[in-house]
């Protein structure tokens, strides 16, 4: 008889354990669901307005509660915030009152969902649902998914809340509890430990309020485990930070709030005695929590200035490595967030259209002297070339594992045309042009001086359209786009002029015609062929801003 009492309660304890393990796994699961949702379908509109809203302390502050208050991570502002500072687009300073911001954005989200809303958990899934099939756009699909993550957050804590009345009458857990109870700093790891594991500061605070409101710890025991949460989430992004620089703000967030626990512990007692009877446990553990960041807020504004030069020298800015194939921006972290895995894309793409830049200007000097060891570095940028153009695809590849909106998607095709169009151009400079260059120097002869100045007028010609075509990708500037195909024009008729004056010079001496005169035109076709690939970066950028193609060039159009 005893023996099944005893199998029958290790059944109970295994299936309250197991509903416990998946009512936090949907809580953490409905977190992913509305923070992937809202960056994917308006990460790039969110950045934007983080971008025109840094210009002092207080409105980077404010921005960080309203946008974590939207994504309901601040993990999730945290990673936005440390790429804008890892670019040098957003100082020290100011994304250190962001997270500031953030902070006390991730205790209004959890203020919300501590709310009885069992009647919104069927109208927030059902409206998802209806939102998300009403029209096939990201943006809609975004906001479907958003709301129905909001539903299974709320759901998820209402069977929590379930799962934890059942839990506290059993002995196992009762003699945890005890042993937290009185021991402030351990019930501050064992928080820390937890919030590092989930992720997620909310789930952890919001799982702290229910079990408070079970009646399983006393107050001080629930606010010492506030402060362990508020610690561990802010590890996540100092772990995944790659590099000196990445990693200032994560670490001046977890200083932060370190010394914030740190200060805040030795008067938990005293909060408890002068606030604990006036409002229930799960409030008591809200309400603290908003306190602690607004308390920090106040007081670390005033310093983000010093506070952040002592970061800069804490983590100085890495040497760069001298191998130029090598990529320096594609972190693995921007993978999981489109908006920022694009922006690091762009700025190695900017790298490629700087090396393609070098080439063209070596090839200029092969034309007017011969040196092997010219022709030699020609051919290895445009192998560091090849090598930055397929990290660049690759990373391209992995990015938006959950999918990428619409907007993203078409900045994604824009930038691995760039990307291929400038590696094509640099082929042709390296394989084809350096031959001939080295072809006619090495039968001691010099092109003549009409020849170099044809050469030095498509050399410029190529050079401005280059720099435009960086303008029209970087800016995503349709004016300039229109203006990069309008001078395939004018690269043409340079080429056809220079070609029939040529002619005419060679028209009585067949011989030379036979070799000298094929190279020249050689070099004329081959140097728009270069233009022709550069010039092809602005059509994917005429197509997605609407508009028209003022010559009838088509992508796969041979030159």
């Amino acid at each position: 008889m005893s023996l099944n009492a005893v199998s029958i309660n290790t059944v109970s304890g295994t299936t309250l354990l197991i509903n416990l393990a998946g009512a936090i796994a949907l809580l953490l699961w409905g977190s992913h669901m509305i923070s992937t949702a809202l960056q994917r379908g308006f990460g790039t509109q969110l950045r934007n307005f983080m971008g025109r809203h840094l210009k002092n302390r207080w409105m980077a502050l404010l921005s960080g509660i309203g946008i974590t208050g939207i994504l309901q991570s601040s993990t999730a502002v945290s990673l936005m915030a440390t790429s804008f500072t890892a670019a040098g687009t957003l100082s020290l300073a100011p994304a250190l009152a962001v997270m500031l911001g953030a902070n006390i954005g991730s205790t209004l989200v959890v203020q919300l969902m501590s709310f009885n809303t069992a009647i919104a958990i069927p109208l927030l899934v059902l409206g998802g649902f209806v939102v998300f099939k009403l029209r096939d756009h990201s943006g809609f699909e975004s906001a479907g998914c958003a709301m129905i993550g909001l539903g299974l957050m709320l759901l998820a804590l209402s069977l929590l809340s379930g799962t934890l009345c059942h839990i506290e009458s059993t002995p196992v857990f009762n003699a945890v509890m005890q042993g937290l109870q009185g021991d402030t700093l351990i019930a501050l790891m064992v928080a820390l430990v937890l919030t590092l594991i989930c992720h997620s500061s909310v789930a952890v605070i919001l799982l702290i309020a229910s079990l408070a409101t079970t009646g399983v710890m006393n107050a001080q025991t629930a606010l010492a485990l506030v402060l362990g949460a508020n610690i561990g989430g802010a590890l996540p992004s100092v772990i995944n930070a790659g590099s000196q620089v990445a990693r200032r703000l994560p670490v001046g967030n977890l200083l932060v709030r370190t010394l914030g626990a740190l200060a805040f512990l030795p008067f938990l007692t005293l909060i408890v005695t002068h606030v604990g009877n006036k409002v229930s446990m799960a409030q008591l553990v809200v309400y603290f929590h908003t306190a602690f960041s607004l308390v920090l807020a106040l007081i670390f504004i005033g310093f983000t200035g010093p506070f952040a030069r002592f970061l800069e020298q804490r983590f100085p800015e890495e040497e760069r490595g001298t191998e130029l194939g090598m990529p320096l921006y594609l972190d693995e972290a921007g993978l999981d967030i489109a908006y920022i895995g694009l922006s690091n894309a762009v700025r190695e793409s900017l790298r490629s259209a700087d090396m393609l830049s070098i080439m063209l200007d070596r090839v200029f000097v092969l034309f007017q002297k011969l040196d092997q060891s010219i022709a030699t570095e020609i051919h290895q940028v445009d192998q560091s070339l090849d090598l930055l153009s397929a990290a660049i695809r690759a990373y391209l590849a992995d990015l938006g594992q959950d999918g990428l909106s619409d907007s993203d998607a078409d900045r994604a095709q824009e930038i691995l045309m760039f990307v291929i169009n400038v590696e094509h151009a640099g082929d042709i400079l390296a394989s084809s042009l350096t031959q001939l260059a080295t072809r006619r120097s090495r039968r001691s002869e010099v092109f003549n001086e009409f020849e170099l100045n044809n050469i030095r007028l498509l050399h410029w010609e190529i050079l401005t359209s280059l720099r435009m075509a960086v303008t029209a990708f970087l800016g995503e500037d349709l004016h300039a786009a229109q203006q990069l195909v309008a001078r395939k024009e004018v690269i043409r008729q340079l080429e056809a002029s220079a070609s029939r004056e040529h002619f005419k010079t060679l028209r009585e001496d067949k011989n030379a015609w036979a070799e000298s005169g094929d190279i020249f035109q050689r070099v004329l076709r081959d140097y728009r062929r270069v233009h022709h690939h550069i010039a092809a970066v602005a059509y994917p950028v005429i197509d997605r801003l609407g508009g028209v193609v003022k010559d009838n060039a088509t992508y796969g159009e041979s030159a």
